[in-house]
């Protein structure tokens, strides 16, 4: 069973459950809930006394409203997977669908266009060093997927969402990182020579040992980065963190 409260400011009326021998209203100092499970509407005073207008059936909006928590609830259902404010598609069944990275968005662009959704969740390329360099990654759902020790130099990765993926040890060398989120990410060891990471963010993501050499980032970015407490003394210093 689905409800919704509507605020009133001076009638309270309310719709549940009924029968011949349940009465279908209750008194309310300033709520309308329904219940869409059919019945009328009772409108009763402030003072909890029958009001003179009596009992009114509101079967036409008790529809519309019932139609809205429906499309409601099937929205929901149809994305169930939320993720730190954002709402991801379900994990796609698709075969093949991890070696797809290994072709790439064949029209992925820096502002995370693709021809075709890149999922790539829970997907294992440890140690991959051939297939994924150069690829245009842009957009890629990476959220727990292992990358650690792999060659992604010179990959274009922008608008990637990479929450709580694996990425100890990864060349990132000459690569586009620009808007991905790495959040909760373990990126220890990771080298981030001559990357571009604008836009991009690292909330509570593992960056021991992490290499910052000759990084372009915007001031803005480099602040929040520099709130990342794992950085090493070293890098904190090349970066020019405070």
């Amino acid at each position: 069973m689905a409800n919704i409260s509507i605020p009133l400011p001076r009638i309270g009326l309310s719709i549940r459950k009924c029968s011949t021998k349940r009465p279908c209203f209750t008194s309310s100092a300033s709520t309308l809930r329904i219940s869409c499970s059919g019945c009328i509407v009772g409108a009763a005073g402030l003072d909890g006394s029958e009001n003179k207008v009596g009992l009114f059936n509101f079967n036409g909006i008790k529809g519309v409203v019932c139609g809205i928590l429906a499309a409601c609830t099937v929205a929901s259902a149809a994305l169930p997977v939320t993720a730190a404010g954002q709402r991801l598609p379900p994990l796609s069944t698709e075969p093949n669908r991890c070696e797809r990275a290994f072709i790439g968005n064949t029209i992925g662009q820096a502002n995370g266009v693709y021809d075709k959704p890149l999922d790539l969740r829970l997907c294992d390329f440890t140690n991959e060093k051939t297939n994924l360099k150069g690829k245009s990654l842009s957009a890629a759902l990476m959220s727990d997927a292992k990358f650690d020790g792999a060659d992604m130099s010179e990959v274009v990765m922008s608008k990637a969402y990479a929450v709580g993926g694996s990425f100890k040890g990864v060349d990132f060398s000459n690569a586009v990182l620009d808007r991905v989120n790495f959040g909760k990410a373990d990126l220890q060891g990771a080298v981030f020579k001559n990357t571009v990471l604008s836009g991009s963010t690292f909330d509570e993501a593992k960056l021991e040992d992490a290499v910052f050499e000759d990084t372009i980032i915007g001031y803005v970015d480099l602040q929040k980065l520099c709130t990342n407490k794992t950085i090493g003394d070293e890098w904190r210093t090349e970066l020019g963190c405070r």
